[in-house]
């Protein structure tokens, strides 16, 4: 069914309309947003995941990108840090028409943005540029060694931000994942 997938035709699918209100107050960690960095008309590319309240980024890469290829990545990434994972919403991109696998690996839900409007996964979209900054356009992720990517992860992960009052996404993600940091429910500079 899911190699029948494209753009509106994801199945199971759920719209963002559904998606728990709480998910776009980034009051708690536990909110994910999804997408692709892709070279050219997916040759080749990246999954990256990023947590809404802190902006904690997961990334793999996609030698190719399908729908199977692209849930195992994701499982990959979120299943140890489950306990993290309440939603993911994502774009109707067809590698994600097996989001049914990723959700109950790491008992979640998923929601998918409205066709065409990436403004809906604001947080992820700014990430993408993040990481562009690293890999521009044009870059064949094939070649991009899991090291360098984890280097690159590591750096945005650890570069305070405005909206965290300059902590970093690494402290307030790690640290209210721990619960060594207090500041869930609490507002940040969003």
């Amino acid at each position: 069914m899911a190699k029948h997938a494209g753009l509106g035709k994801i199945p199971h699918r759920v719209g963002i309309e559904q998606r728990p209100a709480e998910a776009e107050e980034r009051r708690h960690i536990g909110h994910w947003e999804g997408d692709t960095v892709l070279k050219g008309h997916k040759e080749s590319g990246l999954v990256a995941l990023v947590e809404r309240r802190s902006g904690y980024l997961l990334a793999a890469r996609l030698s190719m990108i399908t729908a199977t290829g692209t849930a195992k990545a994701m499982t990959r990434l979120l299943k140890p840090r489950r306990g993290a994972v309440q939603t993911i919403t994502l774009d109707d991109g067809s590698e994600f028409a097996e989001h049914r696998q990723v959700a109950k690996a790491v008992s979640a839900k998923t929601y998918f943005c409205d066709p065409y409007r990436s403004c809906q996964r604001g947080t992820n979209e700014n990430t993408n540029g993040l990481i562009r900054q690293y890999f521009p356009k044009g870059t064949d992720f094939r070649k991009v060694s899991d090291l360098a990517l984890r280097r690159v992860v590591a750096k945005l992960n650890n570069r305070p931000r405005k909206r965290l009052g300059y902590r970093t996404p690494a402290q307030v993600f790690l640290g209210e994942y721990s619960g060594a940091l207090k500041t869930a429910g609490a507002a940040l500079n969003v």
